[in-house]
């Protein structure tokens, strides 16, 4: 199967973005990241459906449902159940949400049972209406998904709902993984990688910087991303700096794989 490969565009610009970047596959917020705020209609709802694009979804960032914070944590859930069905709206194939974290002090085992719970939850009204890829993060020393170590545990938690895994190459650099054999150590764990955000990082091996750059301008070989896709053989997100970046970046992906 063909993969598709994409960038991250503008919400309110979502076609014509796609198109100035020769984008096959898009990814793009609902609502300001942000907010806490339940999508509302796409005004591009129909076109893009009509589009024959490949549709991802990524959640706000302000979803946190491992912490301790029921203030936070409730909500999340709420907010994370409401884009999915946002996203199944626009026939998305996927909405992509970061691991989350705790404070530093909290027991990681109550974040891993807060992301099982999530799930569970959401199964007894009947389950996500697209499914929730996983996200690794770059920073925090109290993260469910950077190091992984804590990935393992947060799978033994939910990877018998079906949890999806997006692997971000940035953010795993930045983390502190090396991206040599990647794929294999993430497909040990999770026993699978479903999407994968390419993205060169500005700053240096483990910083725990999330900062994007594009292929040609960042601390990372380009070869390393594009062998990094290759091997996952799933479909691929640019989230780098755009659209005349990300056409490139897409662009070298074509050519490279």
């Amino acid at each position: 199967m063909a993969v598709a490969i994409g960038a991250h565009v503008k919400s309110d610009d979502v076609l014509a973005w796609a198109k100035e970047t020769g984008a096959g596959a898009v990814q793009f917020f609902l609502t300001d990241p942000q907010a806490w705020k339940a999508p509302g209609e796409h005004p591009e709802a129909d076109a893009i459906k009509a589009s024959g694009l490949t549709v991802y979804v990524h959640a706000p960032y302000r979803i946190n449902v491992a912490t301790a914070n029921n203030r936070i944590r409730v909500p999340s859930r709420k907010l994370l159940a409401q884009h999915a069905e946002g996203a199944a709206k626009l026939g998305a194939k996927a909405i992509i949400v970061h691991g989350g974290h705790l404070n530093d002090g909290d027991d990681p085992e109550l974040g891993f049972d807060n992301w099982r719970k999530t799930f569970a939850y959401a199964e007894k009204d009947g389950g996500f209406a697209v499914p929730v890829l996983i996200e690794n993060t770059a920073g925090g020393t109290n993260a469910m998904a950077r190091r992984f170590d804590r990935l393992t545990r947060l799978w033994d938690a939910v990877g018998d709902f079906g949890a999806g895994f997006c692997l971000d190459t940035c953010h795993a650099y930045a983390g502190g993984e090396d991206l040599d054999g990647i794929v294999e150590r993430v497909r040990a764990i999770t026993g699978r990688i479903d999407l994968v955000h390419a993205n060169n990082s500005r700053d240096t091996f483990d910083s725990g910087a999330d900062r994007h750059a594009n292929f040609d301008a960042g601390t990372i070989d380009a070869a390393v991303l594009a062998e990094v896709c290759r091997a996952a053989g799933s479909d691929v997100i640019v989230e780098t700096p755009g659209p005349e970046g990300q056409s490139a970046d897409i662009d070298y992906l074509r050519s490279a794989l």
